[in-house]
């Protein structure tokens, strides 16, 4: 009987089904109240969520039309591939078939696109492992993903989704690409063009229908972003020349036959060209209209040019922007004289609302504090904004070192015209370490350290350093620490206590003495201004010197000068004071690319002391930007030192003097070689063998051309830096005397002639690995003295385990 009662209640569903859909034809259902409803074909989705998708209620009278509202509302559940509504009495058969569940999603033939960015894509249009799938995405995404490859001139592209049926109403998604090859470009013409050749303008462009033979990463695969970016790079060239009415009027774009050969027309519209009559400045200036009017750098008679109007918009805007007006409206109206081919540019000012900055919001520092970048912050909460203290204190967190990167975005507060927040994101990087390591370097040899070493120490921005290091000429031994915000003002304070013992090697390049030092120092640095700072040291060194079995001539004058014996240890107990000042306005911590520091430093042994002496030293460097994004960068630096005695030691101390030579100032010559030799006295013959032994004077400098590294891509050009670079340096001693070391002629040269410069040019790399620093250098001597010691290769590497 039951089985005879389901065979009936289907029939009657059917004829029931045939006769909605014939009244459906003649214009309508009678209504009905739904006395139950059942839903079949379920198997994932749960009876309750396939309910909550259905507008109909149980008790509810219903037509057509809410039927068919039903039906969409299941369909956009996004649950069901199929649905179909019966009725049975007045009992609502829900009839569905589900979506098929994704079990797994691969991907082949694919190389122009990573399958990274595939399955973003992918996440990005819900089709995801673990989903029901939606067979209109698919064809959607196949679509999408072949214009990609037409973008970029593969048009014989492919992309076919393939789905792979598996048990319980699961399937395997996969994508089968076939990407083909790159049409490339056979020919450009220009059409229309007569004010500029077609050569200038096909050297704008950066599609390109010709590659020279040397250029080995370019190519002539036509791409159609590249092509609307080069008509706009064209428009802009002739609107920034004076041509107000330029325009590239139409493309043309053809391919050949077999879809691996394209040929574009340009057809150009150049007009005539304009000059500017003048520069009119309207509406609310707040009261600062001198200002604004000394800020506009288009003058009457200058060519019209888009490019240096839209540079005029951007300095008013910055300039309203340091009062609060943080979304100023500036538009620029051209009123065109035709008869006399000028324009007059009509600016007009809309400050809007001054905004005012709600709270401050950081973010991505886990070691550094909070506390620690807001101190640094010039733009303060409550205050208005103000875009130069907020580039302030971005250019203040850079030069922190601690960040990679630092990015302070403006966000507008929902509801408030007058309210925003202020996020600042910054990315951390090693600023120090707990490290034991070994290293090895041109300079000094195979080394061993070992120590902490923090420019921020907990996150709390103090320096702390507790350092130990060997090598094959000394033993170091430090504990230094620095508190940077002493007090709220930034007066800084700090000490260091420290230990060295030298005993160089025949390779050091300096003569041959040894001595162990040790001494305490304290100092303290005064903020003056952003850019501009003060600092001072106290410092107290006990200095044990050893005289070799065979010292020099200038050995034996320093022993002479302080009353020592021959064959005697020496020591001496020296109190001294170091006063300097700082300028500061580079635009990072690490690896800058603009901006400049200067420093002048002087250091004098309090009287009383032992030794009796002062030093004096100004360095000076500058980064200049030559491109937007700081890619190419042109680096100068400067540096020029003396020192002398004063009272009853009458000269400088030897083991103060300067010496030139490795990564500090001459690369290509080795470390410490450059300067004043030491002379020996063989039975009546002067002579010397090279050892350096420094001088009282120095000057050295250095040109770099900062380029983008072959092959490493964005994220590493902040950790990586090539240079081209030639270095000038020389080191002389004031207080030479010639005639007494006339007779040397073998090695020597005038030691008083600050003229006997050496120079070096080559190449550089530098790399912040997170194993600590490595820095390689190629060079070869420009200028050289006989008897100098070259050398070609320099590198430092060091490792932490």
């Amino acid at each position: 009987m039951a089985k005879t009662r389901a065979i009936t209640n289907t029939l009657a569903a059917s004829c029931l089904l045939g006769a909605s859909m014939l009244a459906q034809a003649q214009g309508g259902i009678s209504p009905f109240v739904v006395e139950d409803i059942q839903v079949k074909g379920l198997q994932r989705v749960t009876l309750g969520a396939a309910l909550l998708s259905l507008p109909v209620r149980v008790g509810e009278e219903v037509d057509q039309a809410q039927l068919a509202e039903a039906i969409r509302s299941l369909y956009a559940s996004g649950n069901f591939e199929q649905v179909q509504l019966l009725r049975d009495g007045d009992v609502l058969v829900v009839q569905v078939t589900e979506r098929p569940t994704i079990a797994g999603i691969s991907f082949s033939g694919n190389k122009e696109i990573k399958e990274e960015q595939l399955r973003e894509s992918l996440e990005g249009a819900g089709v995801r492992v673990g989903e029901p799938l939606d067979r209109t995405t698919l064809s959607e995404l196949e679509k999408g993903l072949e214009d990609f490859y037409y973008g970029v001139g593969k048009y014989s592209a492919n992309v076919k989704a393939v789905l792979t049926p598996l048990p319980r109403n699961r399937v395997d998604l996969k994508f089968e690409f076939v990407e083909g090859e790159a049409a490339e470009i056979k020919q450009i013409n220009i059409v229309g063009n007569r004010a500029f050749s077609e050569e200038q303008l096909l050297d704008q462009l950066e599609l390109s229908d010709d590659v020279p033979w040397w250029n080995i990463l370019g190519d002539q695969r036509y791409q159609k972003q590249k092509l609307a970016g080069d008509i706009e790079t064209l428009r802009s060239f002739y609107r920034d020349r004076g041509y107000l009415k330029a325009d590239v009027t139409s493309t043309q774009v053809s391919m050949s036959p077999d879809k691996q050969g394209v040929y574009i027309t340009l057809n150009v519209t150049e007009g005539e060209q304009y000059t500017v009559s003048g520069v009119s400045l309207r509406g609310n200036m707040i009261d600062r209209q001198r200002e604004l009017n000394e800020l506009v750098p288009i003058e009457k008679g200058d060519l019209y040019s888009a490019g240096d109007v839209a540079h005029m918009e951007e300095l008013l805007s910055r300039f309203l922007g340091r009062f609060g007006y943080a979304y100023p409206r500036i538009n620029t109206f051209p009123q065109i004289d035709e008869a006399a081919k000028k324009v007059e540019l009509v600016v007009n000012i809309e400050p809007g609302n001054r905004v005012y900055v709600r709270r401050i919001n950081f973010s991505g520092n886990e070691i550094t504090k909070d506390e620690v970048l807001r101190r640094e912050m010039r733009q303060v909460e409550g205050t208005w904004l103000s875009s130069e203290n907020v580039e302030q204190s971005r250019t203040r967190l850079n030069r922190l070192g601690y960040f990679e990167n630092v990015e302070v975005e403006t966000r507008r507060i929902p509801g408030e015209d007058d309210l925003v927040d202020l996020d600042v994101k910054v990315k951390e990087q090693p600023a120090g370490s707990i490290n034991f390591g070994v290293g090895f370097g041109t300079d000094s040899g195979f080394s061993i350290q070992a120590g902490l070493q923090q420019d921020n120490f907990l996150g709390t921005g103090n320096r702390v350093g507790i350092n130990s290091q060997m090598n094959d000429y000394s033993k170091n031994v430090s504990l230094d620490f620095t508190d940077p915000y002493f007090t709220v003002d930034g007066v800084s304070l700090g000490g260091r206590v420290y230990y060295r013992s030298f005993e160089p090697d025949d390779d050091f390049g300096s003569i041959d003495y040894e001595s162990t030092t040790y001494g305490v120092r304290g100092l303290t640095g005064f903020p003056i201004d952003e850019d501009n700072s003060l600092n001072f040291s106290l410092g107290y060194e006990h200095n044990t010197l050893s005289q070799p079995s065979d010292p020099s001539l200038q050995l034996q004058d320093f022993w002479a000068d302080n009353g020592v014996n021959d064959d005697e240890d020496v020591a001496f107990d020296d109190f001294d004071i170091t006063a300097g000042w700082t300028r500061n306005t580079l635009n990072r911590g690490m690896f800058p690319t603009a901006g400049s520091r200067q420093s002048v430093s002087a250091k004098v042994t309090v009287p009383g002391s032992d030794l009796q002496y002062y030093k004096l030293s100004f360095d000076d460097g500058h980064y200049f930007p030559l491109d937007r994004k700081h890619n190419w960068v042109l680096h100068g630096k400067f540096r020029a030192a003396y020192g002398n005695g004063y009272g009853s030691t009458g000269r400088l101390p030897f083991f103060e003097n300067y010496y030139a030579g490795g990564f500090s100032t001459l690369r290509g010559f080795k470390s410490n070689s450059v300067g004043p030799r030491a002379v020996y006295d063989e039975n009546g013959t002067l002579s010397t063998d090279g050892s350096a032994i420094g001088g009282n004077a120095l000057l050295a400098g250095s040109l770099e051309l900062i380029v983008p590294t072959p092959f490493a891509g964005e994220d590493l050009q902040r950790s990586l830096r090539t240079s081209l670079f030639m270095d000038v340096g020389t080191v002389w001693d004031t207080e030479y005397d010639a005639s007494r070391f006339a007779g040397c002629t073998s090695g020597c040269y005038d030691f008083g002639d600050p003229g006997e410069y050496r120079a070096s040019a080559g190449v550089s790399m530098q790399w912040l690995s997170p194993l600590g620093p490595l820095v390689f250098s190629l060079a070869t001597p420009i200028t050289e003295v006989e008897g100098d010691e070259t050398e070609v290769f320099n590198f430092n590497i060091g490792r932490t385990f």
